[in-house]
């Protein structure tokens, strides 16, 4: 229930990345790219955090906790370079 949770806020969050980025192209041409770089880096350090409490205080181990990280790292991410690529 809880990587579902996270993979539901990866996608917000992207949305509202895409989205800041869409409401400022028009004065900063570079605004998408700038909103989906951001977006990566801060959910990599999101997914980063995650599974640091997962190792240290829920008690699992690090090859556990590293499946679910690139679980919920790489769906968002592709999703936003695959937006990106797209045009949207």
């Amino acid at each position: 229930m809880r990587t579902a949770l996270f993979l539901a806020v990866g996608v917000l969050l992207l949305a509202a990345a895409t989205i800041l980025g869409r409401l400022f192209s028009a004065n900063f041409p570079n605004a998408p790219v700038q909103s989906t770089a951001s977006f990566v880096v801060v959910w990599l350090v999101i997914c980063a955090f995650n599974m640091w409490t997962g190792v240290t205080r829920a008690g699992y181990g690090v090859a556990e906790e590293l499946q679910v990280f690139a679980l919920l790292f790489l769906v968002p991410t592709v999703l936003a370079i695959l937006a990106r690529w797209r045009g949207l």
